[in-house]
């Protein structure tokens, strides 16, 4: 198979030329646009999550031999989840080369977070099965790079941060209400609001209710911090 011009640039970009190009272009073929005969990513994508999880976990471990799984589990958390993937896949220009069908150009899938979240564990998976796990491993620390070294020693996210601050307190978990929804259906801005018990509150914006809420319990974190 005979990659595009596009995608022989993409190779260049993550560090790998792949022996079996079917592979790359598997990795970048959307549910959307997959037939018969074009498969999608999403065996890949299910394959390339535990890869990175392995990739990560030892990577942590090793740059903290101290480090007890109350530590590592949320630094392993930050760096694997979706929102991460996502990250990596813009600054390699996954969307750029993703195999989307109509509808999903229409609405804009080449930026959003979750087509391109998988789309960068589906690339893992297909480094994997290419080339084998020290591959795979190469091209996940070239690409994380940083944020292995600098993830937070407390890498909990705002809402478990929030949620163990009102434990602590026996308080009630804080609740999330949807305010506003506004934008086109391809770029949504989602205004939500996260409450405590004793009515005190804090409101975030994103592009996902995901992350609109972790935006609101970081600012009702900061609220309570300062109370």
């Amino acid at each position: 198979m005979k990659l595009s011009r596009e995608l022989v640039a993409f190779q260049a970009r993550i560090g790998h030329s792949f022996a079996r190009p079917d592979l790359l272009v598997r990795a970048m073929t959307h549910s959307s646009i997959a037939s018969d005969t074009r498969p999608d990513n999403q065996r890949l994508e299910f394959l390339g999550d535990r890869i990175l999880g392995l990739v990560v976990a030892e990577a942590l471990m090793a740059s903290d031999k101290t480090a007890v799984e109350g530590k590592l589990a949320p630094r392993f958390n930050a760096l694997v989840r979706k929102e991460t993937c996502a990250d990596v896949a813009r600054e390699i220009d996954i969307g750029a080369v993703l195999k989307l069908g109509k509808s999903e150009q229409v609405t804009g899938g080449r930026r959003k977070q979750a087509l391109l979240g998988d789309a960068m564990e589906a690339l893992i998976a297909a480094v994997y099965r290419d080339a084998g796990l020290e591959a795979a491993r190469a091209m996940i620390l070239r690409l994380w790079g940083a944020r292995i070294e600098e993830v937070e020693e407390d890498a909990r996210d705002p809402k478990t941060t929030l949620q163990e601050w009102a434990q602590a307190r026996r308080m009630q978990p804080p609740s999330y209400e949807v305010m506003d929804r506004s934008g086109p259906d391809h770029a949504p801005v989602f205004r939500i609001v996260a409450r405590l018990e004793d009515g005190r509150s804090g409101e975030g914006q994103a592009p996902s209710k995901r992350a609109a809420e972790q935006a609101a319990a970081e600012a009702l974190l900061r609220k309570v911090s300062n109370d």
